[in-house]
């Protein structure tokens, strides 16, 4: 005799019911997946901020152990001029130039040694790069923020006291300088397509972006400011917010009188008239 035996039917999914659940995943995946590119993208944002206000420290650091002189900071595009005693020593380009990777021309330059970290020098949105750069490997180049032109000393533009690009704004030498302190911004993020030196440049009596800030932040370029403190700021004019890409920004770019806003936050937010 056989013995006896018990078989059981084991239960598993329907079709129907295996659709219902991968539904259920492609709503939820739908709902979470901006919610966490939103965080993601504001996490950013306050790393890119935090880079700034370091940037700063180092900046202030600088001055009190060089008797309140402020760091270099001169332009260096179109000249084969470089020197370590400016605060970066590099201009940025979209060609295979070493400047764009070499971070020796960060850490060897005159703000260097106070900054300690090389990474507070890019913005981690930032990931501009040219076809030629991507073909090459390259991830980022190694700097996305540039300092206010009319903060510290711009060599030949500055050899009489003012800058000749800003002739009747103060170019400030020194912290003690600068009247108002939380109105005067020191770094910024700035457009891949203008960055080049760390020299920001923007002539108050001719309207125009002659360089441009960043918006990677939801349209918004973190500043930080001479008192230490650090804020986004966002851009209300159309024109002022172009894709982070290659020739992207077409510049110069005239600003229009009744499209100012943006233009004249910045330029009074560099320095105050002489007068």
């Amino acid at each position: 005799m056989r013995p006896y035996r018990v078989e059981s039917k084991q239960g598993g999914f329907t079709l129907i019911e295996l659709l219902v659940v991968i539904a259920m995943i492609a709503i939820l995946a739908a709902l979470l997946l901006p919610a966490l590119a939103r965080a993601k993208a504001r996490a950013q944002a306050i790393v890119c901020l935090n880079n700034t206000r370091q940037l700063d420290l180092a900046w202030q650091v600088y001055a009190a152990d060089h008797n309140d002189d402020l760091p270099y900071n001169l332009g260096m595009v179109g000249s084969s001029f470089r020197t370590p005693l400016n605060w970066v020593n590099n201009v940025l380009t979209w060609d295979l130039s070493p400047d764009n990777t070499n971070l020796t021309t960060l850490t060897d330059s005159g703000l260097g040694p106070y900054v300690g970290n090389t990474r507070c020098y890019r913005c981690p949105s930032d990931h501009a790069l040219s076809a030629v750069q991507r073909a090459a490997g390259w991830e980022a180049r190694i700097r996305s923020y540039s300092m206010n032109a009319m903060v510290g000393n711009a060599g030949d533009f500055s050899t009489n006291g003012y800058n000749i690009n800003n002739p009747d704004y103060i170019q400030f030498f020194k912290t003690t300088q600068i009247r108002q302190p939380s109105e005067i911004f020191v770094f910024l993020d700035e457009h891949p397509d203008s960055i080049n030196d760390g020299y920001f440049l923007e002539r108050d009596y001719y309207p125009e972006w002659h360089d441009l800030p960043a918006s990677y932040h939801d349209g918004s370029a973190a500043f930080s400011f001479a008192d230490g403190h650090g804020a986004l700021h966002r851009w209300v004019e159309t024109a002022t917010i172009k894709p982070p890409a290659p020739y992207a920004a077409n510049l110069p770019i005239p600003v229009p009188a009744a499209s100012r806003a943006d233009f004249e936050w910045v330029t009074d937010h560099m320095s105050f008239d002489r007068n």
